[in-house]
């Protein structure tokens, strides 16, 4: 039987846009505002001290953690995408993950020290795993390949992953640092039950994108694999807090492994991929060409996502946080990445819409993710030299944040967009487990050079990292043409 993967007739019940783009923006703006939230209060609860209510963990060692958890986060989106390609279907893989998710942050929400936070972090990172692939393999599902609102309606869709990012802070981290940390992660899975039901409730509009598996293993085996990824994940869950908890290894042990398996996964996947005889040459020759274009999502990620650590304790630890009498929480400056892409997708969207053809290339518009995000980090260095023996100022700091936001739109959204395009048939939920391996990479190589930042170097270590990162867009400039012709005529 033959079962199609994009709705079965163009839809435009939201914004111009197929209705089930509805209930995916609803259920990744909740499932967002769980992992923002508990994201923006995460390092500062292990590293304050346990008089503070935090767990006292060494500041170095805390700001790596927050790092190699978002490494897992995305490194598990490759068995989500296999689970949803050959058994579940990414519609039942979207509602397991959030199920499992909701779990994970009850578990940072219980006072258990570190056994409970290192169980809550794996549940995170198993059931986002699960979620985060699919739903936006769904969110492609709902265009045919040659629709033209595809990448204004992936624009649209981050914009809710962002209004979720946006309000999660004030909520989550209010509550985490004013009241009490477990409240606050308590919220976050409160946030993401919310999202479930919703999600529930409108599966209907999904129509047949991602119901059955593309490419299902025979029936009789489907029971089998499916226990079989149940007991490793419990095995898996079981040895890691052991050993995390026990000493064996230790925080710092666990950071190095996962900083390793980020850098070296995303090859292996790449070898299989290329090697396999079930793809044609053009989709090789697609994979080929998305090799450079990895490689530039994983280093913008390096700097991106150094949000919740370097810079989140720039903001904590040297910044005047006294506004008119005010003393605004640290945690609020996560919002602002998120609130100027609310403000600014929409317009993104309407741009590339009425370019239509003219617009830049694929790869001309990573160039752009590079550049901002690299001129975001030599931002630090011009607001400490402004602060001079001060505390940065509030307002150089949030700028920080809103330059971030301009490679964000330049590159993270037309990257899925990309993704769904340039993806081989057989590998559809699978290249897009394959994307999200590059902010893995980037999170997990960005976790050991974190190790290198302290709140006295700054400048230095702003410095380097964004007048080398703003020269790899150069290079990557040098080379889009050749990557374009790899592209087969995909734009």
């Amino acid at each position: 039987m033959t079962t199609p993967t994009v709705a079965d007739a163009p839809q435009r019940g939201f914004f111009g846009h197929p209705r089930g783009l509805s209930t995916l923006f609803f259920t990744e703006m909740w499932e967002r505002f769980s992992y923002y939230g508990m994201r923006a209060i995460l390092g500062y609860y292990l590293y304050f001290a346990v008089a503070e209510g935090g767990l006292g963990i060494p500041e170095s060692t805390a700001l790596s953690v927050v790092g190699v958890y978002g490494a897992s986060v995305y490194m598990t989106g490759i068995l989500g995408g296999w689970l949803a390609d050959r058994v579940v279907g990414a519609q039942r893989a979207v509602f397991y993950g959030g199920c499992v998710i909701m779990l994970g942050h009850i578990s940072l929400a219980l006072p258990g020290g570190i056994a409970t936070v290192v169980l809550g972090l794996v549940l995170l990172v198993i059931g986002t795993g699960l979620l985060k692939p699919n739903i936006s393999g769904l969110v492609g599902g709902l265009y045919s390949e040659h629709d033209t609102r595809r990448d204004a309606g992936f624009s649209i869709y981050y914009m809710g992953i962002n209004l979720g990012g946006f309000l999660a802070p004030f909520v989550v981290g209010t509550l985490g640092e004013k009241v009490s940390w477990h409240v606050g992660f308590g919220a976050a899975a409160v946030g993401m039950a919310i999202g479930l039901i919703q999600y529930q409730f409108g599966r209907k509009n999904l129509g047949s994108a991602g119901l059955v598996p593309v490419n299902p293993l025979p029936a009789g085996h489907k029971g089998r694999v499916l226990g079989r990824a149940i007991g490793i994940g419990l095995v898996f869950i079981v040895v890691l807090v052991g050993l995390s908890v026990s000493g064996v290894m230790g925080l710092d042990g666990l950071v190095n492994v996962i900083s390793l398996i980020s850098a070296v996964l995303p090859v292996i996947y790449f070898a299989v991929m290329l090697s396999s005889k079930q793809i044609t040459k053009i989709e090789r020759d697609r994979l080929i060409a998305y090799i450079p274009l990895f490689l530039a999502t994983a280093l913008f990620f390096l700097l991106f996502e150094q949000q919740p650590n370097s810079l989140a304790n720039i903001a904590e630890a040297d910044t005047d946080l006294n506004i008119l009498g005010f003393v605004i929480p640290a945690s609020w400056f996560q919002s602002i990445n998120s609130l100027a892409i609310i403000v600014l997708a929409p317009l993104m969207a309407l741009l590339w819409t009425k370019l239509g053809e003219r617009q830049p290339s694929t790869p001309q518009k990573f160039v752009g993710g590079l550049f901002f995000v690299g001129v975001s980090f030599l931002w630090v260095v011009v607001s400490k030299f402004v602060a001079g023996d001060g505390k940065h100022l509030p307002i150089m700091l949030a700028l920080v944040f809103v330059i971030m936001t301009f490679g964000e739109l330049m590159l993270s959204p037309v990257g899925l967009s990309a993704t769904t395009k340039l993806a081989p048939k057989i590998f559809a939920s699978q290249t897009m487990g394959l994307y999200f391996l590059a902010p893995a990479m980037g999170q997990g190589l960005g976790a050991q050079v974190v190790k290198l930042y302290s709140v006295d170097n700054q400048p230095v270590y702003f410095g380097i990292v964004g007048a080398a990162t703003i020269g790899c867009a150069v290079l990557l400039l040098l080379g889009s043409k050749s990557i374009k012709r790899y592209m087969h005529g995909v734009n």
